[in-house]
């Protein structure tokens, strides 16, 4: 957590000995800075310094204290009243409350401990605020396109033009590539630069989720919708509202649901399984497929309707094979990640290094690159990655074994770096999804088609 700045305090009291009073006892926090005034013009004509809180005195000789508060909060909305009376009136203190005083504190021998706690108790909400902001300003940071896709070619840059303009707009995006060209790290990027930044960004991988559960995921069930559902489940749509939902390989979703989508999406309505109740939304539709969506219309399996109620804004990502020096900028990144996640060297790709990377064609693209990598970090002698470190499983040139499909090789490529990975870790699956940036599901899936083994 960053250091929270002083606490800018404003104590407004015209009896000039209490004022002292208040502010020897705040001034015990070497954190407040505190300025005192006798007077409510005085107090605002200095709210261009924009203090955190105010203690105000409810009787003053140019103003009462509802009057005072009513011109404070119309120029400091944020700002944090405190009331301070010599009178015990519960309809005065109600009064100031409601026009938006944070506490009203009544003048007793007690007044500076109480002042002191309620102070402590802002101090604390500011402090969650600023660390709020701050962290929503490295989501920003993080997603921003020229930092969470990392290149200089002429498609990347064509890319970030068109992700600019996708976060100026509510257009349903669809994004196509090859598995493991970054399809969802586009989404953020769209997501945390649009003005939905502060909404949710939810996630669905279609092709992960059983059929015959997807309904209730993207929809939600009510109590009693079916054999297990022991309450009810808000759906992935309900959760997105005032957010974005991202649909990742959706041409994996059936017919049927299909068309409950193109319903839900026609009508901005979900009915929960098991439900009645109609229920709207406000969510942004982002959908994401490695399959060519226009030949799955023309081969029967998706619908030409809500292909083109799902089309929008297209963006193609380009394989890695086609993006020329940036396989270098992106392997330096990833070197320079591992390395410092796990306390290591740093350590660099020699020039023959570099030129065998340049020379494989990726069928893994980004994420087998960087498993790559990684791996090599590790395997490697010194500071410098040779090539024999870098195991890539195929020629320099080829994606493929002869007669082996482009998914068949990159399966196959997938379940070599996963085995690794699960040798290196012990078997632990839950580590080694979170090192492939893989869903868990995913490798035990391949666990039971003995694709790869727990040694």
């Amino acid at each position: 957590m960053s250091v929270p700045l002083p606490v800018s305090i404003f104590i407004v009291e015209d009896n000039a000995w209490y004022g002292e009073l208040l502010e020897y006892k705040l001034a015990q926090n070497p954190d407040y800075s505190i300025r005192r005034f006798t007077t409510a013009q005085a107090c605002l004509d200095n709210l261009g310094d924009k203090p955190d809180i105010i203690t105000l005195d409810y009787s003053l000789p140019d103003g009462t204290g509802d009057q005072v508060l009513r011109q404070i909060k119309e120029r400091l909305p944020e700002v944090a009243v405190i009331a301070i009376s010599g009178q015990e009136d519960v309809r005065t203190a109600i009064g100031l409350l409601r026009q938006g005083a944070y506490d009203y504190l009544v003048k007793d021998e007690e007044t500076a401990d109480r002042l002191w706690n309620t102070v402590g108790n802002i101090r604390k909400q500011l402090e969650l605020r600023q660390e709020n902001t701050r962290l929503k300003e490295q989501i920003g940071q993080k997603y921003d396109p020229q930092r969470a896709i990392l290149g200089e070619s002429p498609q990347i840059r064509q890319l970030y033009a068109l992700i600019d303009k996708a976060a100026r707009t509510n257009i349903t995006v669809s994004i196509s590539g090859e598995t493991g060209t970054g399809k969802e790290l586009v989404a953020k990027a769209i997501h945390f630069r649009s003005d939905r930044r502060d909404g949710a960004f939810v996630a669905v991988n279609v092709a992960a989720i059983p059929r015959d559960l997807l309904e209730s995921e993207l929809f939600g069930h009510e109590k009693g919708a079916f054999t297990g559902a022991i309450g009810r489940r808000i759906g992935r749509f309900e959760e997105a509202h005032k957010g974005t939902l991202f649909l990742d390989e959706i041409s994996e979703l059936d017919l049927g649901l299909q068309a409950k989508l193109l319903r839900v999406l026609q009508e901005r309505e979900v009915t929960r399984v098991g439900g009645n109740s109609r229920i709207p939304f406000d969510a942004r539709l982002m959908v994401a497929t490695h399959r060519d969506l226009s030949q799955e219309v023309k081969e029967g399996r998706f619908r030409e309707d809500l292909y083109y109620r799902l089309l929008g804004l297209p963006l193609m990502l380009p394989p890695l094979r086609e993006r020329g020096h940036d396989i270098l900028l992106l392997a330096e990144a990833f070197l320079k990640d591992f390395c410092s996640q796990n306390n290591m060297a740093s350590c660099s790709l020699s020039g023959p290094a570099q030129q065998k990377l340049l020379q494989y064609n990726f069928p893994g693209n980004v994420r087998e690159l960087k498993a790559v990598v990684e791996l090599a970090a590790v395997l490697a002698e010194n500071d410098q990655i040779q090539p024999q470190d870098l195991p890539l499983r195929h020629g320099p040139t080829e994606a493929a074994a002869p007669g082996a499909t482009t998914n068949e090789s990159l399966r196959v490529q997938m379940a070599g770096i996963v085995q690794r990975y699960l040798d290196e870790h012990n078997g632990n699956i839950l580590q080694v999804a979170a090192k492939l940036q893989i869903g868990k599901s995913t490798i035990y899936r391949m666990v039971q088609n003995n694709e790869v083994r727990i040694r």
